[in-house]
């Protein structure tokens, strides 16, 4: 427990990856996608990965680490010669950390080579795996990204639009998917929309990303999202939209907005800085405390911080302090360094904190641990009193869609209420902005979001679910989030 306590990861949501893929002939397109997963690194620090066409075979290079540690060696780029790429960052969710599961994911099958990049979670998964492996399919890895593979092989389709439209209404979940053939790059969202994908343009072709940021890195202009149920199919023609599926439903993941986008990506319009911003002015109206300063808890609360700031008329200040340098390879081999580990990754400015009543603003709690460690190293640093406000609701529900919240019992607002929260993270007082306040402040139609982790509501079903297994009443009807 007390090793933990010290772990600041583990208390942060944590979602699969980001999705690349780029459709540009006469460009360096490896190194492009090494620039684009740059900017995706953010959405997981496990593996990368990078797969390469030159319009007749697929060549990848692909490893466990961060992206400057997988192409440390740069001439691993010039070796992937071609004009279509597709790359991944990954954080693991379903599948094991481990080299099989890194992607993208290199397929040869009847009708030629496939490169499959995934983000997100089939909640059908297992199903679909022991129903593929009773038909025989022999399976490599252990995430479920592969099961589209088989699908795809399995269809008796020879083009690949045409196998995606057999296969795809297997799948259950959320799901973005890049993938490419010889000849073809395609991007695809599922029917709910979930998880995120747009696209982008460059003077020589085209650009599928998990977030824009990564455009504005290999210099490419925004089109537009990839719409929920949506393909986009690009080859030498250009791109070309296929609605594959219908939902009246759509749901994107709200902590996209909260806290998995960088700040200078725009998802649906919006950039994902200023939402933050009026999350925080929000929560501020909502839950005001009596303080001299506000800051936030680096990077993703920063902006909310600032919202809360502007608001109640504080001095907005740099009062924690990230080390940038402590990355995911970090070893700690015993129980006295793994105490340091919210020290050594964050550090209270005690000239700027002490004799203050400090508001601490961060984006979510979901088990409580880090956000302990941290009132108490302000307290350290001489806090008269610490004010913690979150510009989420509590989380009381897991997610099955791809988020490392996969059990209920870790998640302290499902077992605690505000007041037992405070008390237990030691904080002088403890508000969260409400769910119809966050909401509003997306600035978008509220219905058009998965708020699951919130409300315990899931997008693929009418009930309310109390645990991964159990099931609503009769009259709430089932659960479709647990599959």
């Amino acid at each position: 427990m007390f090793a933990e306590m010290m772990d600041l990861s583990a208390e942060k949501m944590r979602e699969e990856c980001g999705v690349l893929g780029i459709y540009a002939p006469g460009s360096n397109v490896a190194q492009m996608a090494y620039y684009g997963l740059y900017a995706l690194q953010h959405r997981g620090q496990e593996s990368a990965g990078i797969a390469v066409s030159d319009g007749k075979t697929i060549q990848g290079e692909k490893g466990m680490g961060l992206v400057s540690e997988v192409f440390q060696d740069t001439g691993k780029l010039t070796h992937l010669p071609g004009h279509i790429s597709v790359g991944h960052v990954r954080y693991s969710t379903t599948g094991s950390s481990s080299l099989v599961n890194a992607q993208p994911l290199l397929i040869r099958y009847r009708s030629g080579f496939l490169a499959i990049a995934h983000n997100g979670n089939l909640v059908n998964g297992h199903e679909l795996r022991h129903s593929l492996e009773e038909e025989g399919s022999i399976f490599q890895a252990t995430t479920d990204s592969e099961l589209i593979a088989h699908l795809i092989a399995r269809s008796g389709e020879q083009e690949i639009v045409a196998a995606l439209q057999n296969a795809l209404p297997r799948l259950r979940g959320a799901f973005t998917f890049v993938i490419m053939t010889a000849d073809k790059l395609v991007g695809l969202r599922d029917p709910q929309g979930i998880r995120p994908l747009s696209l982008g343009e460059t003077a020589g072709g085209y650009v599928l990303a998990s977030e824009t940021c990564a455009f504005d890195t290999v210099g490419a202009e925004f089109v537009r999202d990839i719409e929920p149920g949506e393909m986009v199919v690009i080859d030498k023609k250009g791109p070309r939209f296929i609605s594959y599926a219908h939902s009246e439903k759509k749901s994107l993941c709200v902590f996209e907005f909260i806290y998995f986008a960088r700040p200078d990506s725009n998802l649906h319009g919006k950039n994902v800085h200023m939402v933050r911003k009026r999350l925080g002015r929000k929560l501020a109206e909502e839950q005001p405390a009596a303080a001299d300063i506000v800051t936030g808890v680096p990077d993703s609360s920063l902006s909310a911080a600032s919202g809360v700031a502007e608001q109640q008329g504080l001095p907005y200040e740099m009062g924690i302090i990230k080390n940038r340098y402590i990355g995911r390879t970090f070893i700690q081999p015993s129980q006295e360094i793994r105490s340091l580990g919210v020290r050594l990754k964050l550090n209270p400015v005690r000239q700027i904190v002490e004799g203050k009543r400090v508001i601490m603003v961060d984006d979510s709690i979901v088990r409580g641990t880090t956000s302990l460690k941290i009132v108490e190293m302000l307290r350290n640093a001489g806090a008269k009193e610490v004010h913690v406000r979150i510009s989420s609701p509590p989380v009381i529900s897991p997610c099955y869609y791809g988020i490392d919240t996969s059990n209920s019992a870790e998640l302290i607002g499902a077992r605690m209420s505000v007041s037992e929260m405070a008390k237990a993270i030691g904080a002088d007082s403890l508000g969260f902005i409400s769910e119809a306040g966050m909401l509003e402040c997306m600035d978008l139609p509220p219905e058009g979001f998965c708020t699951a982790c919130f409300s315990g509501y899931y997008p693929l079903g009418k009930g309310k679910c109390g645990g991964k297994y159990a099931l609503a009443s009769e009259e709430e009807g089932v659960c479709g989030g647990c599959g």
